[in-house]
């Protein structure tokens, strides 16, 4: 599997700015994405919780790739047209 190693950590999008952009795998705040509301983003990495990341107070649990696409599919984080 491509993403075994793959984490995900949910977080405020007033933190993203705490985010060290080297040491995960998006390149910028421009480039996360974000809830439907703007209030949260998140960032993937391989192995290890970067520094960075690991200094944010408030952030979720780490998450799976399988776990983050079922997140990422709810109202939430999607716009559902009906």
């Amino acid at each position: 599997m491509a993403f075994e190693n793959r984490r995900y950590v949910i977080i405020s999008a007033t933190q993203i700015n705490s985010v060290d952009f080297a040491q995960v795998l998006e390149t910028a705040s421009e480039t996360c994405r974000y809830s439907v509301d703007g209030t949260k983003t998140f960032v993937k990495y391989d192995g290890a919780q970067p520094s960075s990341v690991a200094a944010i107070t408030a952030k979720s649990q780490e998450y799976t790739h399988e776990e983050i696409l079922i997140i990422l599919s709810t109202e939430e984080w999607s716009l559902h047209i009906q």
